[in-house]
């Protein structure tokens, strides 16, 4: 394990922030110097507004061989201490657990006549999971002051709250879950022991985050069917919004400009010399995003109303996630297929139906945010997704949002938008209609009041507010 970095005294951090990646990641330059490079999102945004005399300090793991490499020379940056996790123990516990069984639990993704399979292979993976979590909690249990406040981030470190009860039951804990959480009658599905081994870890923490409230009270149930309760351990929810000021500053800077001028190539002009109307949609291709429904419906709308083909682009952006898994792999081979299927069967000389993007470019997405008439949210499960709250923040003509009940921004967003069974093809085809002939009065009325509900707890006031709350002892 490595040491303290950057000068961080040992027991002196008094809020600890613990995720699998870190604000930080390394690249060794061909002259075998270390370059680093400060990533974004909410938890950079929600910490950086305790001030810099705070005392935080934020444990995170090594995710590749320069991120080690960086550890083992001693290099780090003030604030960050990063874990020198085994590679193998880290891809058992990331890809083996995490990823593949606790993401899958959570979002309900296994085929059940034949996944999952609870074998030794699986019980060797979770050695893993648990030294990871053991990792994290020894780390934090040596940096943190008397008393300190520690906030533990997601799915990857459910045993961390528990195991550092046990080190340091001075601390205050925390533990936030950005995913939903499964139902009793999903929860189930793992082993008995591993199921209240991870209830036991989140428990133990004085207080417990949630995105929505349908995800905490899944929690609740979940303790009350199989842990007895929830015992002394408090439960919040605080729904992440949009960085507002953020998105329109990035919005208009000159490399999102030059996109926003291709894509409107790209998209094109209907044959009466007409702008096309733009159906966007901007994810990872995670299974829970549901890309090729939204593909399908999308060709459904094309069949249902002929009058739209050469009138509308699909802009699909689906940049790659966790391609070292086989059904990643072959599910973004998929979302590539139907894409092409629908370009051949329908495009014309001068109208390509879907624009896909497979490479992920943050300022292409800004500018397809930018240009849709219609967002196309749909979820098969999603703990919140942001992107449903960032885009009615960008569009410039106001959008129309197409969003799943199944989304968590769903309970935040659903009175403004137009809500789809995420499994209903046709009915999504509906909606997408629905929105392309909405009025722009309406559209610019709705993503109003969509913007105002995205905004409403960015990522700043986010974090204070857990912080606070667990403080407070609330």
């Amino acid at each position: 394990m490595a040491s303290m970095q950057a000068g961080q005294d040992a027991r002196n951090a008094r809020v600890l922030v613990a995720s699998n990646r870190g604000p930080v990641s390394y690249t060794v330059d061909e002259d075998g110097s270390l370059r680093a490079r400060r990533g974004g999102g909410g938890l950079v945004s929600g910490l950086s507004a305790i001030g810099p005399d705070a005392g935080a300090l934020w444990v995170c793991s090594a995710l590749s061989d320069s991120d080690r490499e960086a550890v083992r020379r001693g290099v780090g940056e003030n604030g960050v201490r990063m874990l020198d996790i085994p590679a193998d123990v880290h891809a058992d516990a990331y890809n083996g657990i995490a990823n593949s069984v606790l993401w899958f639990v959570h979002h309900m993704l296994y085929q059940t006549p034949l996944e999952p399979v609870f074998d030794a292979e699986f019980r060797r993976q979770w050695a893993s999971y648990e030294a990871y979590n053991r990792a994290f909690a020894e780390a934090l249990a040596e940096e943190a002051a008397q008393g300190a406040a520690v906030v533990v981030q997601d799915y990857h470190l459910t045993l961390v709250p528990g195991l550092l009860r046990e080190l340091r039951p001075d601390l205050r804990i925390g533990h936030f879950s950005h995913t939903p959480w499964a139902p009793p009658e999903y929860f189930r599905i793992l082993p008995d022991d591993i199921a209240g081994q991870v209830l036991r870890g989140m428990l133990g923490a004085d207080r417990l985050g949630f995105l929505t409230r349908r995800w905490a009270d899944a929690f609740t149930a979940c303790c009350e069917r199989f842990a007895g309760g929830l015992g002394k351990t408090a439960i919040g929810v605080h729904g992440l919004g949009a960085d507002a000021d953020f998105l329109r500053g990035r919005a208009h800077e000159a490399d999102v400009e030059e996109r926003i001028a291709t894509l409107r190539e790209e998209i094109g002009t209907a044959p009466d010399g007409t702008a096309r109307k733009a159906v966007v949609r901007v994810d990872r291709t995670e299974l829970s995003k549901n890309i090729v429904r939204g593909l399908l419906a999308y060709r459904q709308l094309l069949d249902d109303h002929p009058e739209w083909r050469e009138r509308v682009v699909h802009v699909a952006f689906a940049y790659p996630s966790r391609q070292d898994l086989a059904v990643y792999r072959d599910y973004t081979a998929e979302v590539q297929r139907v894409a092409d299927e629908i370009n051949e069967r329908y495009g014309t000389p001068g109208w390509r139906p879907v624009v896909l993007h497979v490479r992920d470019d943050f300022a292409r997405s800004l500018a397809a945010y930018r240009l849709a008439d219609v967002a196309l949210v749909n979820p098969i499960r999603d703990g919140m997704n942001l992107v449903a709250k960032e885009i009615p923040i960008l569009s410039e003509g106001g959008c129309a949002l197409v969003l799943s009940r199944e989304a968590g921004a769903y309970e935040e967003l659903g009175e403004d938008a137009i809500t789809v069974n995420p499994y209903d093809v046709v009915d999504t085809a509906r909606a997408l209609h629905e929105g392309l002939v909405m009025s722009p009065e309406e559209r610019t009325e709705r993503a109003g009041r969509l913007a105002g509900a995205a905004t409403a707890l960015p990522p700043e006031q986010w974090f204070l507010e857990q912080l606070n709350a667990l403080r407070d002892g609330n």
